[in-house]
This record gives C-alpha cells, sequence and structure tokens, in this order.
C-alpha cells in the first residue's frame, strides 16, 4: 500500500495517557470480560474473592453477601480487615491505594503479611469495581476503630477517616454498579446463588450467608428469586469437595458408594481430590487453581488423568481381573461415568489466556500425579466393593468403547471433506469455505421443504430430521452411530465424534437448530443440545452452535406485515399502537401441499378493514419459502440465539434432570417451573 504524502498532524498530543481508573472504564471488558449480565455479577466474585483469600490464609470464616435495593451490593467479612495506615512510598494510606491502583494488593507481597494463595492473580479486583461503580463505600473494622471511605466513580471523597470504635475486625465493601457502564444492572438471585455455593465447597469450614433485601419490585423483575419471601441461604461443607461430589450426583446412580477423598500437601502447592462413579455414559471433570474454575484443564488435570488410567490398570492386573492377554484400559474407558473434581492452591499460578481457563505451571503435574496415584491405590485396598464397582464401569465402558469403534470403523470410515457421500436428505452449500458456510437442522420435511427453497443456495446447508432423534443422555457412541437420523448430522458436520473427533474438519461454523414453536419443537431443540453438550462440547465453547427465532405471530394491517417474535413483543406493541382486543382479528393458516399459505378465504372476507389481523404461527412449515427466509433465515433480517456455557456443573445438572433417567428430580423440575411456561401448546 502506497504511504500518504499528505503532511501528517500526528504529534505527541494525539497520545491519551489514561490515568488511575479510567482505563478501567474506557476498555472495562479488559478486565470483567464483558458489560453484560456476566460482567455485572463478575464484579461481585472479585469483592467476594478478597474476603475468601482471608479464609485460604486462615483469617476469616465467615462472609456475607447482601443485595440491597437500587442495585446495591454489600460484601462483609470477619477478616483482619484492609490496612488503613500510610503507605511508606505512595504516602497515601493503603485502604485508598488498594481500592483506587491496579496492580495494589496483599496478594504481590513477598513479606509475611501477603497472601501465599491467591485467586485475584492480577491484583485488579476491587479497584476495577471502584472504577466501574457510581457510588462504593469501604468500612474497615481494625486496630479497636472504624475506619470509612466513599468513592463516586472511582474518585475518593474523602480521606479515609474514623468514625467509631469496635472490638471486631474485618471490612464491608458496598458498590452500586454503573448503569452508563453496563447493558443491565439486575442482579440474578440463582446465579449468584449457584456460584457462591461452589465457592463454599471449595473453601471447606468458611460459612457464606447471602440475603436478599432488594424491594418487591426488583425481585419481580428477577425470575430466578421469590418476590414475597425475604431470600436467604446459608452455605457451610465441612466436607469440602466431597460434598461437592455429592450434591453433582444427587440424581445419579452411584458405583461406588464411598466417595473418595484426599487433600495433602507437597511444598507449597496443596492438592485436593474427590471422585465418585455414577452409571453415566460420559465424565463430569472439574478444575480449580486457587478456587478459579479451569474448563480447559490444565496441568494439574494432565497429572489427574495419567494416574487415574495407571493406577486403575494396575489393580486390575494386580487382582487378575485384566488378564495377561487383555489389552490395559484406555483413559476414555477409565474415565466413563466419572464424576471427579480436581482442587489444587498453588502460591503463583500462571493461567493461560485473561480468563483463566487453563493452569500452565508445569510443576503441579508431578505433583498431582503423585498425590493422587499414591491415595487412590489405598482407598482401592481399603474398599474392595467400591474398587469392583469402579472396575466393572470402566469394563463395560471398554466393550462399549470396542463396538462404537467397529460402528464408526464401519459408518465413518472417510469424513465427507475426503468424498464420504454426504447423506441424501442434505440440501448442502455450494461453497466450501467453512468459516460462511451455516447449516440449518430442520424439523421435519414440510419445514425442511420451504428452508431449502427460500434459503441461499451459496452459504446454507438445510438438513431436515425425521421425527425425535435418539436421547444421547441415555446411550452410548455405539447406540448413537446406528440412529440414521444422528448418523446423518454426523457425517454432515465433517469433524467424526468421539476420540476421533476433529474440530479442525467442521464443514459449517454455524450450525442452527430450527424448530418449531411447539412442546415437539423444544423437546427436538433439548435433545440436539444434549448430543452437543455431551458429544460435541467444542462446537459450543468455540460458539459454533446457534438456536433460530422464528416469529410466532404476523400482524396484517392493510398492505403492511409486522412479524412478532413473543408474546411479551406481542403486548408491547398492541400498547404502543393503542390496540384493543376488540381490533384484533386472529386466524390461523391452512397450508397446501406445497408448504404455500392459503387463507381461509370466508376470514378474509368478513375481516374490517381497520382491524389488525394477527395470525399465529404452531410451525414453520405454515410459512411459505419467502416468508421463512424474511423471518429467520437472512442474515439481515433475523434473530440468531448463540448457544454458550455459563457454569457447566450447573448445566451438566440441568441435563441430567430433564434427559436422565431418573423420573422424580425431572417431575419436581416441572411442578417447580410449570407457571412460568409461556405459549405452551398442549
Amino acid at each position: 500500500m502506497a504511504k500518504s504524502t499528505q503532511t501528517s498532524s500526528y504529534s505527541a498530543k494525539n497520545i491519551q495517557v489514561l490515568e488511575g481508573l479510567q482505563a478501567v472504564r474506557k476498555r472495562p471488558g479488559m478486565y470483567i470480560g464483558s458489560t453484560g449480565a456476566q460482567g455485572l455479577h463478575h464484579l461481585i466474585w472479585e469483592v467476594v474473592d478478597n474476603s475468601i483469600d482471608e479464609a485460604m490464609a486462615g483469617y476469616c470464616d465467615v462472609i456475607e453477601i447482601k443485595l440491597l435495593p437500587n442495585s446495591w451490593i454489600e460484601v462483609i467479612d470477619n477478616g483482619r480487615g484492609i490496612p488503613v495506615d500510610m503507605h511508606p512510598v505512595k504516602k497515601v494510606s493503603a485502604l485508598q491505594l488498594v481500592l483506587s491502583t491496579l496492580h495494589a494488593g496483599g496478594k504481590f507481597g513477598e513479606e509475611g503479611g501477603g497472601y501465599k494463595v491467591s485467586g485475584g492473580l492480577h491484583g485488579v479486583g476491587v479497584s476495577v469495581v471502584n472504577a466501574l461503580s457510581t457510588h462504593l463505600k469501604a468500612t474497615v473494622y481494625l486496630g479497636g476503630k472504624i475506619w470509612e471511605q466513599d468513592y463516586e466513580i472511582g474518585e475518593p471523597k474523602n480521606k479515609v477517616r474514623a468514625i467509631g470504635t469496635t472490638k471486631k475486625t474485618g471490612t464491608t465493601i458496598a458498590f452500586q454498579a454503573d448503569p452508563t457502564i453496563f447493558e443491565t444492572t439486575e442482579y440474578e438471585w440463582k446465579f449468584i446463588i449457584d456460584h457462591l455455593r461452589q465457592q463454599a465447597y471449595l473453601t471447606k469450614g468458611i460459612t457464606l450467608l447471602i440475603s436478599d433485601e432488594r424491594t418487591i419490585e426488583e425481585k419481580e423483575k428477577d425470575k430466578t428469586a421469590v418476590p414475597f419471601v425475604g431470600n436467604k441461604y446459608k452455605f457451610h461443607f465441612e466436607g469440602g469437595i466431597a460434598s461437592y461430589i455429592k450434591h453433582i450426583n444427587k440424581n445419579r446412580e452411584p458405583k461406588n458408594k464411598n466417595v473418595f477423598y484426599t487433600e495433602k500437601a507437597e511444598g507449597d502447592i496443596s492438592v485436593e481430590i474427590a471422585l465418585q462413579y455414577t452409571d453415566e455414559f460420559t465424565e463430569s471433570l472439574y478444575a480449580f487453581a486457587n478456587n478459579i474454575n479451569n474448563p480447559e484443564g490444565g496441568f494439574h488435570v494432565a497429572g489427574f488423568k495419567t494416574a487415574l488410567t495407571r493406577t486403575l490398570n494396575n489393580y486390575a492386573r494386580s487382582k487378575n481381573i485384566l488378564k495377561e492377554k487383555d489389552v490395559n484400559l484406555t483413559g476414555d474407558d477409565v474415565r466413563e461415568g466419572l464424576t471427579a473434581i480436581i482442587s489444587v492452591k498453588i502460591p503463583n499460578p500462571q493461567f493461560e489466556g485473561q480468563t483463566k481457563a487453563k493452569l500452565g505451571n508445569t510443576e503441579v503435574k508431578p505433583i498431582v500425579e503423585s498425590i493422587f496415584g499414591e491415595q487412590f491405590t489405598i482407598f482401592l485396598e481399603e474398599n474392595p466393593k467400591d474398587a469392583e464397582g469402579i472396575i466393572g464401569q470402566c469394563l463395560i465402558a471398554a466393550k462399549a468403547r470396542q463396538a462404537a469403534k467397529m460402528a464408526r470403523d464401519t459408518v465413518l470410515r472417510k469424513s465427507a471433506l475426503e468424498g464420504f457421500t454426504l447423506p441424501g436428505k442434505l440440501a448442502d452449500c455450494s461453497t466450501r469455505r467453512a468459516e460462511i458456510s451455516e447449516l440449518y437442522i430442520v424439523e421435519g420435511d414440510s419445514a425442511g421443504g420451504s428452508a431449502k427453497q427460500g434459503r441461499d443456495r451459496n452459504t446454507q446447508a438445510i438438513l431436515p430430521l425425521r421425527g425425535k432423534v435418539l436421547n444421547v443422555e441415555r446411550a452410548r457412541l455405539d447406540k448413537i452411530l446406528a440412529n440414521n437420523e444422528l448418523k446423518s448430522l454426523i457425517i454432515a458436520l465433517g469433524t467424526n465424534i468421539g476420540e476421533m473427533f476433529e474440530i479442525e474438519k467442521l464443514r459449517y461454523h454455524k450450525i442452527i437448530i430450527m424448530t418449531d414453536a411447539d412442546v415437539d419443537g423444544s423437546h427436538i431443540r433439548t435433545l440436539l443440545l444434549t448430543l452437543f453438550f455431551r458429544y460435541f462440547p467444542d462446537l459450543i465453547t468455540q460458539g459454533h452452535i446457534y438456536i433460530a427465532q422464528p416469529p410466532l405471530y404476523s400482524i396484517k394491517k392493510g398492505k403492511d406485515i409486522t412479524w412478532i417474535y413473543n408474546v411479551e413483543a406481542l403486548e408491547k406493541y398492541k400498547a404502543k399502537h393503542g390496540v384493543t382486543d376488540a381490533d384484533i382479528e386472529v386466524t390461523e393458516e391452512e397450508t397446501d401441499s406445497e408448504g404455500e399459505s392459503v387463507e381461509a378465504e370466508e376470514k378474509t372476507k368478513t375481516a374490517n378493514a381497520k382491524k389488525l389481523n394477527i395470525q399465529r404461527y404452531k410451525g414453520l412449515g405454515e410459512m411459505n419459502p419467502e416468508q421463512l427466509w424474511e423471518t429467520t433465515m437472512d442474515p439481515g433480517n433475523r434473530v440468531l440465539k448463540k448457544v454458550h456455557i455459563e457454569d457447566a456443573e450447573l448445566a451438566n445438572e440441568t441435563f441430567d434432570i430433564l434427559m436422565g433417567s431418573e423420573v422424580a428430580p425431572r417431575k419436581k423440575f416441572i411442578q417447580t417451573h410449570a407457571k412460568n411456561v409461556q405459549n405452551l401448546d398442549i
């Protein structure tokens, strides 16, 4: 590219220097991930993490979190209290330094008073919360006095001052998130409860008190809260992550009644592991470093997996369960049905990426491998009944793996890109560029016909599925590969499945589930999401799975048509345009064999010209190709929901309840949420 010959006005005055916390307000996503609901809740985690650091250091055992009116949050602990004396270098109170300076905190201290283990790696926690809050009040109970300081938008309104005397110690941080920064300032009670319960499991012996003191109006906006009761929870788990395992497996049939648990330290590194086997067909493994979830694992997980496979093979050989001629159990065999939690505490954690998704400390691997291998061997020897149940589960998994391998070799010997015949029902797109290709998974032949006619043939492929696909929550891989509908989908994706999965061979970077807006459509959507969550989790975590949002209603006024996507939008439309029930004529279109809409002639004739004609669509097949393209498939107009996993443990539990073999938890779930269901077609 030719360089411009025009005189440049670019000089030192163009260089912007962001002082103090201005950088945080300018680029909040760099510090808290996003300015949506997840980033909003991250403010709470940052403050609570500081208190948990005190607990892990042995100075705090009670933390209280309050949701207050007007989006205020208050976090109270009984730790040592943030120091308030003058910093020797910066010449300001240590409290003000912590609240208003990035990378300032006890987690960087080399002296005895700093934290040896801390969850907040970068030391930006409470200062970032301060920067992104309209108001923040810090109260410290220390040295027999009560100290206080107020902030507005990260700026101190007064110096740290003593306002009274006290006999207790601790810190209270109260803050109000800035609505000009965040897309929403409405907190979700259930999300907070689930996260803090997890933290209580990971820090055994600590007590977490959570209370919802918002107004009734604020609680009513939060669908996860109970408006008319004062919600209060107390979490205290002496069993730590062993109790956590029991919580995760409460709806599953265990293979070993006694939960394996060990806690041991080597040098400065502490290792805590708990596990139990169940009758599930997939593994549930959760890894943490300094209480921070590592969804992508790391060296602590690598050490655990190596020791698990070796220990179970050694035990099976020593007891002659595996004969000399038998091949060893593989990693996949020993992890089927496994629920495990690995929690390490380490002085200087090295995380890969800002989100801390993967632990990169190589020295952790041999320590975890050694501690777990030794302790798990002892457990198997001391609990022969449990060992028998575990090894039995692994042997069944090995047989199923061999059956699945034979099925896969037969069905998926070649990938689609290598010339394997694509499913006949797949209407493929013409482009071979995966990054711009889209696969619509459509319910039924009728909707499939409309979608094939209305699509953009260059970039959009259509795969119609007949009927309800197999529930993979209750089936192993060999059964999945024997199911024609799922086999067609797997071949179309091109990635293969199980141990041969390769995301690099994904043929479409957008996989869009497009089902009817009725009970059957919701069920099919849930069945497909179960498949992706259990067998293609990388497609979800890397942002390839979407859900199409077809309209529920069309509103015709003269020649104008407005598409309405849910009941709330319909009510807003009616309120905005002053529409009453008397102004509305509701019709349902009939369809001919080609999927073309033909409105009942007699209804059209009787329609008053002044009235709105509201059409309710129950199925995608009721829309002609042009309507389906305009409302649901046109990238310029359509609404797509991207599927992502906020809480893997909660998602795992939900799929267990909805799709698992146990009926009682599902019945309870339906009874609990029945009143929240809208647009139910029976």
